[in-house]
C-alpha cells in the first residue's frame, strides 16, 4: 500500500494555484496602480505651482509679466530653467514655494514636465505626461 499523491492530484493543485495567482495579479494590476500614483503626484504638483503663482500675483505690484514670457493659451511653454522655458525659480522659490515640483516620470530642472499658459490673466498649468489617458490641468 503506497502512500502519497498521484500525479493528477499534484497537477490539479498546481493548476489551481496558477489560476488564483493570475486572478490576483490581474485584480491588483500594479502597472495601473503605479500610473495612478504618478498622476496623483502630478495633480498635486500642478495645484502647488498654481497656488504659488496665485500668492505671487496677490502681492500688490506683482503681475503675470514678472513670471517671464507666459504665452497665451492654447500655446504653452514648459516650466523650467532650460532655454525658452518659463523659469519660475526666481520669482517664486523661497517666498511662495519651497521648490518647483518635477514630473515624477520626466521632470528635470531644465524642463519640469509641466507647462504654463494664460488667457485674460487666468493662468493654466498642465501636466502633459499624465498617464492612462487622463488630462491634468488646473486654471485660476
Amino acid at each position: 500500500n503506497n502512500k502519497g499523491f498521484t500525479l493528477i492530484e499534484v497537477l490539479v493543485v498546481v493548476g489551481l494555484i496558477a489560476i488564483l495567482a493570475a486572478i490576483t495579479f490581474i485584480a491588483v494590476n500594479p502597472a495601473k496602480n503605479f500610473a495612478d500614483t504618478r498622476n496623483s503626484q502630478r495633480s498635486s504638483d500642478v495645484g502647488e505651482i498654481l497656488n504659488a503663482i496665485s500668492q505671487y500675483l496677490a502681492v500688490q505690484g506683482n503681475a503675470v509679466s514678472g513670471l517671464g514670457t507666459v504665452p497665451t493659451c492654447p500655446t504653452v511653454t514648459a516650466i523650467g530653467t532650460g532655454g525658452g522655458n518659463v523659469n519660475l525659480q526666481t520669482p517664486l522659490v523661497d517666498s511662495y514655494i519651497v521648490g518647483i515640483p518635477l514630473d515624477p516620470s520626466t521632470g528635470t530642472a531644465a524642463d519640469t514636465g509641466y507647462t504654463i499658459c494664460q488667457t485674460n490673466g487666468r493662468i493654466t498649468i498642465t501636466a502633459p505626461s499624465a498617464e492612462n489617458g487622463k488630462t491634468i490641468q488646473v486654471k485660476r
